[in-house]
């Protein structure tokens, strides 16, 4: 049993998406003229569409499973349910607004005009708010709106604030962070489910292998359990003797948001020789 898998044609989320089937070892061509692809190693085949279109075609059954934006995810507010959030392709969407204004607080667009291609987001945030604004939907260069005269603010992706900057517009509110996220039909057939259950473990592990990192060092004997106590590992350290007398190497795994004051801390309390190792795959 295949399981069909729609991905970004182009755009800002087709690249990563294709390096994430690449690091779960899944042999495919990068698709760049092609609509629709057959994995040479797994039961999978990827179709290569229009972000926009992708939570459509997953509810009406054309794929099995899509990668697209979390926003568009719920833009699009199709019939999917949200498999796994993958990691990569973040951003906000934010409402901006002109430098040269004095608006601060979303409660000051009352009666103005938002510019957005997000109307279903944003209608549902200023309604949270109590905020009665119009909304002009346009689909692509929002942020010159309002130096045309089109609208008052806008509402849009925001990656680096370089386009914001470059058009000048400040960011007074985030309503949205988003990334990558893997989304599939309701009632999924039980054996492609399976193939669906196969591929989650493997981005999982690639998952678990990005944010942690392998460290080997060597520690003196009496500092052994101060140093233990440092490493949470994926259970317990790993400890082995060296050929020096009074020394041993131990080995675990550390999270990337506590890399440094972990091994801060290690270096600090008599670990010397430290080694960082990336992680291709990590199973749990």
């Amino acid at each position: 049993m295949t399981l069909k898998i729609a991905v970004q044609k182009s755009g800002r989320l087709h690249d990563g998406s294709m390096q994430l089937l690449k690091e779960c070892g899944i042999e495919c061509s990068n698709g760049s003229n092609q609509l629709r692809i057959r994995a040479a190693n797994f039961p999978l085949e990827i179709f290569f569409l229009r972000d926009d279109d992708i939570p459509e075609y997953v509810q009406d059954g054309v794929v099995d499973i899509g990668i697209v934006g979390e926003n568009v995810m719920l833009e699009k507010k199709k019939q999917n349910r949200l498999v796994e959030k993958l990691g990569f392709g973040k951003c906000r969407l934010s409402i901006a607004v002109p430098r040269n204004e004095e608006i601060t607080s979303i409660s000051e667009l009352n009666g103005k005009r938002i510019a957005t291609s997000y109307p279903v987001i944003l209608r549902s945030y200023l309604d949270m708010n109590l905020v009665s604004a119009s909304i002009h939907e346009i689909s692509g260069s929002v942020e010159i709106a309002p130096r045309i005269g089109l609208a008052d603010a806008i509402f849009d992706i925001v990656s680096s604030g370089s386009t914001l900057f470059n058009n000048e517009l400040k960011e007074i509110q985030t309503v949205l962070t988003s990334e990558a996220v893997l989304i599939a039909k309701n009632n999924m057939d039980e054996e492609v489910n399976r193939v669906l259950e196969r591929l989650l473990f493997r981005i999982r592990a690639v998952r678990k292998a990005r944010y942690n990192k392998y460290v080997l060092l060597n520690a003196p004997n009496d500092k052994l359990d101060l140093i233990c106590s440092l490493l949470p590992g994926m259970k317990s350290p790993t400890i082995l003797p060296l050929a020096e007398p009074g020394w041993s190497s131990v080995h675990s795994v550390i999270h990337e948001n506590d890399f440094w004051e972990v091994i801060e801390q290690l270096k600090a309390n008599g670990a010397e020789g430290i080694l960082i190792v990336p992680i291709e795959k990590m199973i749990l």
